[in-house]
């Protein structure tokens, strides 16, 4: 299949035509990619930030109602992950395959798989919710929870799996609306989504008195206004609407789909069970250890946020330039999304070295663990860079359609290195906090290493054969 050939752009360089070299040096100028670049990333990086303040604004919220509270929350959390990476894989194909249709000029082939992206919304929203719903009463359960939080975290989990539809609706035609390079919209549907759950939270926790119960309630009226407003977006654009009698499966897009998603939801899976055993490593190390650990892992967060926004952007606009069939074009968008990246990630890291004591201070008042939290964020701000450059060249190789790579990648970066030499620095040789975060870096170094090999090579060939045409 000619999608086939395309998805190994890394290794295979008859797939673009030559042409004239005034005409490939406008289509890659500079200024106007970059403009691209950041006219698509900020909007992201925007909604990211968002949700990353209102999980904040959720965990102090739910934590004024004490410990058993804020365990019913977080009990479920790599769960909900686990749960939000079917869609997210979906979205991840839809952004590839209609950004690449866009390219080409194919509107016809991107209305298309609009409908695909609803239909596989709905069906995994359904899926889900049903299974979910069903395993809820066991999950805090399986998740090692006391007794005492059982029936609350699964009243929780129940409540915040209803809505999946919606939930798998807002991050699927979100990811399509991002396709056809509209970015500001779900920034905004994300804004309001956010703003309604801080006030319902506010009503139903605080006013109302139904605590945990509440915020899950609120938490769903959000996920279903995003899902509605989100789906209302995506009719309202030119590109992605379509007449109702049109609507028909397609099986070739929804295997091209299958082809490009599940190695995404391959490695969201790995990520997320290597996420759950890494959190067990620690808490074996004591309490105010994996105290100082957790927050600093969460306060951590909002600073790679840039990273993921430009992902995002540069996933598609190498798929777009794919399918223009422009190779200069998806060269320069690489060099010039890496570059961005990076100057951003030294910029974040910077900031959070210079922040880390009175950051930690905000989410906890005990001395050690701030001391110990700060430590470890001053740690992991000189890696910011190598972070950045990991998650950009993920969005890249996304962008190409080289997801089962991506898969390798992650595969390798959590178990081969994260999982393993954690397990040797607790469980052998008895280090200390400081040795499991050097882990936490050696995992992003690695993955970083592994997606740039291909990355330069393919730079490299097209600089020589570049030479060679002018020769």
């Amino acid at each position: 299949m000619k999608q086939k050939k395309c998805a190994c752009v890394l290794n295979q360089k008859k797939e673009y035509p030559a042409a004239e070299p005034q005409d490939r040096a406008d289509s890659a100028a500079v200024r106007p990619l970059l403009r691209t670049l950041l006219f698509l990333a900020l909007p992201t990086v925007m909604e990211e930030i968002l949700a990353t303040l209102l999980q904040y604004v959720d965990t102090a919220m739910v934590g004024q109602l004490g410990e058993r509270a804020t365990a019913s929350v977080s009990i479920t959390t790599n769960v909900t992950w686990l749960v939000n990476s079917v869609p997210g894989a979906i979205g991840t194909a839809m952004l590839v395959l209609i950004s690449k249709s866009l390219g080409a000029g194919d509107e016809k082939r991107v209305r298309k798989l609009s409908q695909q992206a609803l239909f596989l919304s709905v069906l995994s929203g359904l899926v889900l919710s049903v299974i979910s719903i069903g395993l809820s009463p066991f999950i805090p359960v399986w998740m090692g929870a006391e007794e005492a939080v059982w029936k609350e975290a699964s009243r929780y989990f129940f409540i915040i799996s209803l809505p999946l539809v919606f939930r798998c609706t807002s991050s699927v035609m979100g990811a399509a609306l991002r396709a056809v390079q509209n970015t500001k919209t779900p920034m905004l549907i994300s804004l309001a989504a956010n703003g309604v759950n801080i006030v319902f939270n506010y009503l139903l926790i605080y006013t109302a008195g139904l605590g945990v119960a509440g915020a899950a309630i609120s938490s769903a009226i959000s996920y279903v206004l995003s899902g509605v407003l989100m789906l209302a977006a995506c009719r309202k654009s030119r590109l992605l609407s379509w007449q109702w009698k049109e609507f028909s499966l397609e099986k070739d897009l929804i295997r091209e789909c299958a082809e490009v998603g599940t190695p995404v939801l391959g490695a969201s899976v790995v990520s997320c069970l290597g996420y759950v055993v890494f959190a067990g490593l620690v808490s074996g190390m004591g309490t105010t250890v994996f105290a100082a650990h957790s927050i600093a892992v969460t306060a951590e967060t909002i600073f790679y946020v840039p990273g993921y926004g430009l992902r995002s952007a540069a996933s598609t606009l190498v798929s777009n330039a794919r399918g223009e069939g422009n190779l200069p074009k998806l060269r320069k968008t690489g060099e010039i999304s890496v570059l961005l990246t990076i100057g951003m990630m030294c910029i974040s890291g910077l900031l959070l070295y210079l922040g880390a004591r009175p950051l930690m201070r905000l989410f906890s008042p005990v001395d050690q663990v701030v001391s110990l939290g700060a430590e470890m964020l001053r740690l992991v701000a000189l890696s910011e860079p190598f972070f950045g450059f990991m998650v950009v060249l993920e969005g890249i190789f996304y962008g190409l359609g080289r997801t089962r790579y991506a898969f390798f990648v992650e595969t390798a970066g959590m178990w081969g290195v994260r999982i393993l030499l954690t397990f040797l620095c607790v469980r052998v040789w008895d280090l200390g906090l400081r040795a499991v975060w050097y882990c936490m870096i050696a995992d992003n170094v690695a993955k970083a290493l592994l997606f740039a090999v291909p990355f330069c090579r393919f730079l490299f060939r097209e600089t020589v054969d570049k030479e060679k045409r002018q020769a």
